[in-house]
């Protein structure tokens, strides 16, 4: 057996360039999986979804299965944070500071129509959606919405997060 045929099954030969394009993708598709199955999720609610919230923490629907069950009460140890409910004027700074305070990267869901567009209270003291006062990610119809369009809605959270790319580093 010549040198060749030995180096023809053992050796790829490529530019340095290619396998550092490579090597990027490599890790952002691992990193993107960790977290996609890692969220830490900061419960911001306010109103009457929260039934619905704690419905979809229960076994039944088992939140545990898309690495999300934990929820976390300091938004300086959450990455995912979910808006359940009205936000009121006098509450839409409060929801800006906690989202200044999670650490990046993070995700916003916004659970139920109301915090999705202010539902029916269409007057002065209700914020029109949460996109008015941070960005969303991922918006969940529904008054309330059912536990199964909430675990659609962080399935489609998991999708958008493997599919990211440059964000290694935290940057949003």
């Amino acid at each position: 057996m010549g040198d060749e045929q030995l180096l023809q099954n053992d050796v790829i030969v490529t530019r340095k360039a290619e396998l550092e394009s490579w090597l990027v993708r490599a890790t952002q598709t691992a990193v993107n999986w960790g977290r996609k199955y890692s969220l830490f999720g900061y419960p911001f609610v306010t109103a009457c979804c929260a039934m619905e919230y704690m419905a979809v923490n229960s076994p039944r629907y088992d939140l545990a299965q898309f690495g999300a069950e934990y929820p976390r009460f300091s938004p300086r140890q959450a990455d995912l944070l979910w808006i359940v409910g009205t936000i009121s004027q006098k509450q839409a700074p409060i929801l800006r500071r906690v989202y200044e305070q999670m650490c990046d990267p993070k995700w916003v869901i916004a659970f139920g129509v109301c915090a999705s567009t202010g539902g029916f209270y269409d007057n002065y003291t209700t914020v029109q959606g949460a996109d008015q006062v941070i960005p969303v990610d991922v918006y969940i119809p529904g008054c309330p919405p059912r536990p199964e369009q909430v675990l659609d809605g962080l399935r489609l959270l998991q999708d958008k997060i493997q599919r990211e790319h440059g964000r290694l580093v935290g940057t949003r």
